[in-house]
């Protein structure tokens, strides 16, 4: 059997809704909490009854120059310390209410860290109430005259409203009744709990017009909170609650092992129209304003709170409290409900209550309560998430995907940033200065939350019947039962009369001679006559009274047709009215789709234009950036040239410098020459003129040297001959290659770093590093084991030499983990051949040479000791080790 293959369901599509361009935007209220202590200092001055201004406590610096900064914040409107709570619901909440009772949604939270007044704010205390109970006050105050009986709104588990007939809801009424663990609403006869007692005086009380009189109210009430971002229903009634003791027969109670059971949490749904609600939460119906906040209290009880260090009562969960308002039409009697599913329409209020945002180390949280506030700065910073990132796809024209799923007080109220409704923010703030820097927080996400628009909520549909038929079933209900009293007195006046006539006396004959009975007879009959003339007249007078009623009751009939007849008239030409007026609106709806045609395509426009100027601004951007590395290529090469002519002209100055010192050194040798020529004649002088010597042996002429005009050219001269004498000896220890002590070297740990690149240049002095890594190239694992570090770079010099670097450095740990190298020092190494002097000298030992001789035999001893060996004392390395190559200096 062949298996069906499973297919994905497909989604609903989105309702269609009619388009509305229209956007309010968020409406953000800021109140400031009076300080404890009077004398403490504040740090938030209220400017106007818009702004205010943050003055930083001393010692708190918020630029880097050290300088105070003060910051000014714009809101809706300011609510100072003075001000009431009245006032306050007057502004922020009784509109919502208004927007409630006419079939609109509306969403009020409270925002601000722990401990600055958001509970007192939506709660109230006796005598003062909050925002909550008012508006139960009002709603109940303008709905109460209109409500249906209990049980007529029926709630199912999808988030919608059935009707019942008054049969089925008194059915309904009598079950819950019987059956017991059902939730028992507290009635208003019961006593009020003084904890909520008087929470408002009765001159405080207001409510709606412009209430629908042609429909019929029920309101429901849930109360929900989300712990851990968990959604637990706080109406929900646990097992705390519905164990009771048993008895046994000896009449003693009987305890029960029973394990408690935490509550199960809720988790979140979206029905048909695509609205998220919390699955399986229970909704209470309530008939009046003391028995809805009684329900709320019954919840408030059970809600998550903890002792703090900043605060006695600290919320440690966000709660919801949500008001439906079910309102249907009658039928067109108005005497009954319309059982019409589709023409129920179901509005609701949700009062939120977030919880502050906390720091762990102000509040001295531990354990369970550092896991709460994580969680509770998590969901207000995901709800802040989705405003900036709703505020940056309206302002921008991006589309991108808002993170609501993140948390749970996103995710519920998605519906209304999307546009099912109003949404206001009363911000709460505590002007001491050990808030100032959550409070400044506080502020920037409220002055940026001013920023998001939300789509104008439309009005409901209006259902074709007659305004008016409620008053005017009452009225002809009130008049059917003064007829029915006027007729009632009319049979009991004629029942009365046929009752009052006298009785017939006996009319039977005994006697011949009874002359009583006849006349007796005759005086009855002619009583009851006269009797029965009184009743034709009483009936005639009657029938008269009820001719003259029944003549006045088809005058007012007649009268009655005439006016619905005019008032047909009157509706004939509103109809004309009505369908001028939609042949109007038909033709603005098409003008208005023309203009957002047109609207579409300037933008269009604008943004290719925006494009164009944005590719423009780019290429002049990289043209800029193109002419500046020119420019500074440029720089380079001008100061690489200066560099070249530099290095050039000392060039030419030390050559210049050189054939000075030859030419000096030339003319040293002539005039040496010449004081030998002056010495051995002052010598031969000397020797004949003593006596008793004998004749020396005749002294050799000294050798000329060759003129320039004598001496061959450099081309034609023959190759000098190596000087005979050995070179120099080294001594019997062998030759041990030592390097070079290098200034890194220690007993640090270095990565040597020396790139793939580098040139081996085979000296004999190499810098040398112990404890090294050597690598090719960094990597974080070296770095982290090694405190030094040392990169080779080879180079050209200026004189066309390969010149080493060692460019040495710390390795500094980071606050990441990583590592960083901070560079400290700079060591070069350059390699330079000893240049020999073109100075030639003739040698004056050994025999005398003569005038052919060449140039290389008497200039092989300065070949040879142009350059002396200078070793260390107490050296035992050969001279070819260390060594300095220093030019000998001739005797003068």
């Amino acid at each position: 059997m062949n298996r069906q293959a499973k297919c994905k369901t497909p989604r609903r599509p989105p309702p269609k809704k009619p388009p509305n361009s229209q956007r309010d935007p968020v409406g953000v209220y800021l109140r400031v909490r009076p300080l404890v202590a009077e004398d403490e200092e504040c740090c938030i001055e209220v400017i106007s009854s818009s702004t205010v201004q943050l003055h930083a406590p001393e010692g708190f610096k918020v630029n880097r120059n050290g300088e105070y900064k003060e910051t000014q914040y714009s809101f809706k409107k300011v609510f100072g310390v003075s001000v009431s709570q009245m006032e306050l619901f007057e502004n922020v909440a009784k509109p919502l209410v208004v927007d409630l009772i006419h079939g609109k949604n509306g969403l009020l939270f409270t925002y601000g860290v722990t401990g600055s007044g958001k509970t007192f704010t939506m709660t109230g205390s006796p005598g003062q109430g909050g925002l909550l109970p008012r508006s139960l006050d009002m709603i109940f105050n303008s709905v109460g005259p209109f409500q249906a009986k209990r049980y007529i709104f029926k709630t199912d588990d999808k988030n919608s409203m059935e009707v019942q007939s008054e049969v089925d809801a008194l059915l309904e009424r009598q079950r819950r009744e019987n059956n017991l663990t059902v939730l028992k609403t507290p009635s208003s006869r019961q006593k009020v709990d003084p904890e909520i007692g008087d929470m408002l005086k009765p001159e405080e009380t207001c409510k709606a017009d412009g209430v629908d009189e042609d429909s019929c109210y029920s309101v429901f009430v849930s109360y929900i909170e989300i712990y851990n971002n968990y959604i637990y229903d706080l109406l929900e009634e646990t097992q705390e609650d519905a164990i009771k003791p048993k008895w046994n027969g000896g009449g003693t109670p009987v305890r029960q092992n029973t394990e408690f059971i935490p509550p199960q949490s809720k988790i979140l749904r979206e029905d048909q129209n695509h609205n998220m609600y919390v699955a399986g939460c229970m909704e209470v119906e309530v008939k009046s304003a003391e028995e809805a906040f009684q329900v709320f209290w019954r919840g408030q009880k059970k809600r998550k709170v903890a002792n703090t260090r900043l605060n006695r009562e600290s919320s440690r969960s966000h709660s919801v409290f949500i008001i439906k308002l079910a309102q249907a039409p009658l039928d067109a009697e108005g005497d009954n409900i319309l059982q019409d599913k589709n023409q129920v329409s179901v509005s609701q209020l949700c009062l939120v209550d977030l919880a502050g945002s906390e720091r762990t180390g102000r509040t001295g949280a531990e354990g369970t309560r550092i896991r709460e506030a994580g969680n509770i700065n998590q969901s207000l910073l995901n709800l802040r998430t989705c405003l900036e990132i709703l505020r940056e796809n309206q302002m921008y024209g991006t589309n991108k995907m808002v993170p609501y799923r993140d948390s749970k007080v996103s995710h519920l109220f998605k519906n209304y940033f999307d546009g099912e409704g109003k949404v206001r923010m009363v911000v709460c703030v505590n002007p001491k200065t050990d808030d100032y820097e959550e409070t400044l927080l506080v502020m920037r996400f409220a002055e940026m939350t001013q920023e998001v628009e939300v789509v104008r909520p439309v009005d409901r549909p209006i259902c074709g019947f007659t305004p008016g038929r409620r008053h005017r079933n009452q009225a002809f209900r009130e008049e059917m039962s003064q007829r029915v009293e006027d007729r009632g007195d009319a049979m009991s006046a004629l029942n009365g009369v046929v009752l009052s006539l006298p009785p017939l006396p006996t009319s039977e004959l005994t006697d011949p001679n009874d002359e009583l009975t006849i006349p007796r007879l005759v005086e009855a009959l002619q009583n009851r006559q006269r009797i029965r003339q009184m009743m034709i007249e009483e009936f005639n007078r009657a029938a008269s009274r009820m001719k003259s009623m029944l003549q006045e009751l088809d005058s007012n009939i007649i009268s009655k047709e005439n006016v619905i007849l005019e008032q047909n008239g009157r509706l004939a030409e509103k109809d004309k009215v009505m369908h001028s007026n939609k042949m109007e609106i038909e033709r603005l709806e098409k003008k208005t789709k023309m203009q957002e045609h047109k609207i579409d395509i300037l933008q269009k426009t604008t943004k290719i234009y925006e494009d164009d100027k944005r590719s423009l601004q780019q290429e002049v951007e990289t043209r800029g950036h193109r002419l500046q590395r020119e420019l500074s290529e440029k720089r380079r090469m001008e100061q690489r040239m200066q560099g070249m002519v530099s290095d050039t002209q000392h060039k030419w100055e030390k050559e210049c410098e050189r054939r000075v010192n030859a030419m000096q050194l030339e003319m040293q040798n002539k005039l040496w020459v010449k004081d030998e020529k002056l010495k051995q004649l002052k010598a031969i002088v000397t020797e004949s003129k003593t006596p008793g010597r004998p004749d020396p042996q005749p002294r050799q002429p000294l050798p000329q040297r060759p003129s320039r005009e004598e001496r061959p050219s450099r081309e034609e001269r023959p190759p000098s001959k190596r000087s005979a004498s050995p070179p120099p000896v080294p001594t019997t220890t062998p030759v041990r290659p030592r390097h070079r002590r290098s200034r890194s070297a220690g007993v640090e740990k270095w990565v040597d770093h020396k790139p793939p690149s580098s040139l081996d240049l085979g000296t004999v002095l190499q810098p040398v590093i112990p404890n090294a890594i050597q690598v090719s190239a960094p990597n974080e694992k070296a770095l982290s084991k090694c405190d030094r570090y040392v990169l080779t770079h080879q180079e050209v010099a200026s004189d066309g030499e390969i010149q080493t670097k060692l460019i040495k450095g710390e390795v500094i740990k980071t606050r990441g983990g990583g590592q960083s190298v901070q560079f400290t020092d700079i060591e070069t190494l350059k390699q330079e051949l000893a240049t020999v002097s073109s100075r030639k000298r003739k040698s004056s030992e050994g025999a005398a040479s003569s005038g052919s001789q060449t140039d290389g035999a008497w200039t092989d001893v300065k070949t040879r000791c142009s350059v002396a060996l200078e070793m260390r004392a107490g050296s035992n390395m050969g001279p070819g080790v260390e060594h300095h190559g220093i030019s000998k200096r001739r005797k003068p």
